[in-house]
């Protein structure tokens, strides 16, 4: 697309409807959505997100580099100093814009389903990119219980290694995770105690897992992790809820207010209340790899049939079938039509094609203002119906991630299919 996203003018208050409206009948139930891009101060970026290296601290220097990218997101970023709309996405018109949230508060159950929608007026999960060039404190995202009170969302969480995305693996290609069977809050309360006297060890209590581009990880709330340096696809519960655990990262320290951020004040220093909010028991599992491991699970498709269709998130948690994911492979030449269960957000990461008669491609270096073919939404009624695509290359796949809100997939395998011939 020739035009860049600043010179699209936004939709005024009382136009969403029509403008979306627009949008759908236009393009069959599936909207294109802006590059949205997001600044993490306390990281370093991975510069795997095919962002134009001038534009890495499009936001500012003292915003820090750009490390990730959101889909399909109708929530803010939790950045101090951030712009109003910073972590929104927008949906894009010829010449026109307006922010996804705003098109579902006013197309709700025509983008998201009936179902979605009389549950959570809103939609409940998104999906992003983080790249890193080295890992991410030891941290956990609060549970429903402990998150309710400050007023916000758990985030539970999942990852996949999109091969795309990791020509390299950086500087910490491993993600350590929970604690060490046996571990005792003693020893974790040591390790807030001495907070202030530098490392405080909590990787000393931690095991780190080896990444691998093509595999992926669930990741329930409650959960002690330190990502590791792979570029990662990230579909999760639309919260940016945390607790920092970890003081000293890289050699750069976390204040102690990154471990409290969303913990009621006057609990910022009641050690007994803060190790309350992690999960002790899935932390300390003796089987967490087997508990938490993800690896591609055929859904549809063959080499002959030209495509295939894989499972790269599933898994409930708490029960719950609360996100899924897909990555789909189409050969050079070939064509599906692929039904799904709910609406979806969708990248391309490889080739060039069409979803229905939709431009679909991924683009080799991306501005800080540009806009791309890369990235849609497709609603509910699209998703059901099927949604066809084409690869209109002679010689290259075309590839593309996609991720579901609740239980949209009941056809979804669960933890550890992958090893179950």
């Amino acid at each position: 697309m020739a035009t860049a996203s600043k010179e699209l003018q936004t939709i005024p208050a009382g136009g969403t409807r029509d403008f979306v409206a627009s949008c759908l009948d236009d393009r069959g139930g599936i909207l294109r959505l802006a590059p949205c891009w997001v600044p993490r101060s306390f990281l370093q970026p991975g510069r795997r997100l095919r962002l134009d290296p001038k534009d890495l601290c499009a936001c500012g220097l003292e915003r820090g580099g750009i490390d990730e990218r959101w889909f399909s997101s109708t929530i803010p970023a939790a950045n101090e100093g951030g712009v109003h709309d910073e972590g929104h996405s927008y949906v894009v018109g010829r010449n026109e814009r307006c922010l996804l949230k705003d098109a579902i508060e006013e197309l709700g159950r025509q983008i998201i389903g009936d179902r979605v929608w009389n549950k959570y007026k809103k939609s409940p999960v998104f999906g992003k990119f983080f790249d890193n060039m080295g890992p991410i404190p030891h941290h956990m995202h609060q549970s429903r219980k402990d998150a309710a009170l400050v007023g916000l969302e758990p985030k539970p969480e999942a990852y996949y290694f999109p091969p795309q995305y990791n020509n390299v693996g950086n500087n910490f290609p491993y993600t350590f995770f929970g604690l060490n069977p046996g571990t005792t809050k003693r020893q974790l309360r040591r390790c807030l105690e001495t907070w202030n006297e530098g490392d405080n060890g909590i990787l000393d209590l931690s095991s780190a897992q080896r990444l691998k581009p093509g595999s992926g990880w669930l990741v329930l709330p409650g959960v002690l992790h330190a990502p590791g340096s792979l570029c990662t696809f990230e579909p999760q519960w639309a919260s940016d809820v945390f607790a920092m655990w970890q003081n000293v990262v890289e050699g750069r320290v976390v204040p102690w207010s990154m471990l409290v951020h969303d913990m009621p004040k006057e609990k910022h220093q009641d050690l007994d209340f803060i190790i309350g909010q992690l999960d002790w028991e899935a932390n300390v599992d003796p089987q967490f790899h087997q508990h938490h491991y993800l690896e591609p699970v055929v859904a549809s498709g063959s080499a002959r049939e030209g495509f295939l269709d894989r499972w790269i998130v599933y898994g409930r948690i708490d029960g719950e079938q609360l996100f899924t994911g897909k990555e789909l492979t189409v050969q050079p030449g070939a064509k599906c039509t692929i039904k799904d269960g709910g609406a979806y957000g969708l990248v391309c990461v490889q080739g060039h094609g069409r979803i229905n008669k939709l431009p679909l491609g991924a683009p080799a270096i991306i501005g800080f203002h540009e806009l791309t073919e890369d990235e849609v939404f497709c609603t509910e009624s699209a998703a059901k119906a099927g949604a066809t695509f084409e690869n209109i290359s002679h010689s290259e796949p075309l590839i593309t991630l996609r991720y579901f809100g609740p239980e949209a997939n009941p056809d979804a395998p669960e933890i550890g299919a992958y090893n179950r011939g």
